[in-house]
């Protein structure tokens, strides 16, 4: 059945699943924040910053009014930066009708209240039950070309979730359901950290090992959060926990591996900040306060907040992320009662 679709946000991401929903053979407007990139979308048909070669069909409708995205639109899709989720919905929650389904792509937490950006949503919207994430190891790059990808969607109603499943899925990109929305927003948070962490080690020049122990023990801190704050434990090893950490941790298409690679490299965080969106360095801040609050164990998201926020030199952190005390790696995975 052809849909409605407003995406709101034209980086690569938003681009990506407008592409996708279009070739289905649905309705899709394209909101571009800046009135330059509108422009260069509608004639050159092709987001030669964030794909180059990917081109967009004519079908794609291509605006930077808000209203014409979201009015009357069935579903719409969020593909936002993370801090900017709150003032969107607020800016179109006018627009929308209470059947409205609200995709959320967007990965992180919102900083000082550490909501989740599903709660945000449906804190600004007044219904939660129409809000729904996607998440998982999504590369805007790989998607946009139509090589094969899977993905989970989540929300407060499973309907809602089996709904965005059927609108989405593709033989190229393969939706499964959750009804763990806490777990699968809170690994999609997370594991941008791990990845700044993991970019930090191979800018440090270490080798396999050091990011296999990273992304393991990184994931056993994210999945203790994860249960403290609600979340299921076998989450954690599905697409959006392992899954997505993998792709983020060792890809470089991620931004937050490109950005702690510069760090390790000796790279100001403010020079690497100016060229691109890094979702993980305000979520790492968010995080290590949060675990604080929780009184959870996370010594790795601890440490990278020291490097990024009190100058620690990274090889220090790792010297003393490696010189903690001893402990049995199983009773250390969870939190103890």
């Amino acid at each position: 059945m052809k849909r409605q679709i407003g995406v709101i946000g034209a980086g690569g991401w938003g681009t990506a699943i407008a592409l996708l929903l279009a070739k289905k053979g649905h309705a899709v407007t394209l909101w571009a924040r800046r009135e330059e990139l509108c422009q260069a979308l509608r004639k050159q048909r092709e987001n030669t910053t964030y794909l180059p070669g990917v081109l967009l069909p004519a079908s794609i409708e291509i605006t930077n009014f808000l209203v014409e995205a979201t009015k009357t639109k069935e579903i719409v899709v969020l593909a936002t930066p993370s801090k900017a989720v709150r003032s969107t919905v607020e800016a179109i929650k006018d627009f929308v009708t209470p059947g409205t389904i609200i995709v959320n792509l967007s990965k992180g937490l919102e900083r000082n209240t550490y909501l989740r950006l599903s709660q945000v949503i449906a804190q600004v919207v007044g219904n939660e039950d129409r809000v729904v994430v996607i998440s998982g190891p999504n590369h805007a790059e790989e998607v946009a070309r139509g090589i094969p990808t899977a993905t989970v969607a989540t929300g407060y109603s499973l309907e809602a979730a089996q709904e965005v499943q059927e609108v989405f899925m593709t033989p190229k990109f393969r939706v499964y359901t959750n009804t763990d929305i806490i777990g699968v927003e809170l690994a999609g948070a997370l594991k941008n950290v791990i990845a700044l962490a993991a970019g930090v080690c191979d800018g440090l020049g270490y080798g396999d090992n050091t990011k296999a122990t990273l992304m393991t023990r990184g994931l056993a801190e994210i999945a203790r959060l994860g249960v403290k704050m609600g979340a299921e434990t076998i989450t954690f090893a599905g697409l959006a926990g392992i899954g997505d950490l993998i792709a983020t941790c060792t890809s470089k298409h991620s931004r937050n591996w490109q950005a702690g690679f510069a760090l390790g490299q000796g790279e100001s965080l403010e020079d690497i900040r100016k060229g691109m969106v890094v979702e993980g360095v305000n979520t790492t801040e968010t995080a290590a306060m949060l675990a604080a609050r929780e009184g959870v164990s996370m010594p790795i998201t601890t440490a990278l907040h020291e490097v990024i926020f009190a100058g620690k030199p990274p090889h220090q952190a790792v010297t003393e992320l490696m010189l903690r005390d001893k402990a049995n790696e199983i009773e250390d995975i969870l939190p103890r009662e």
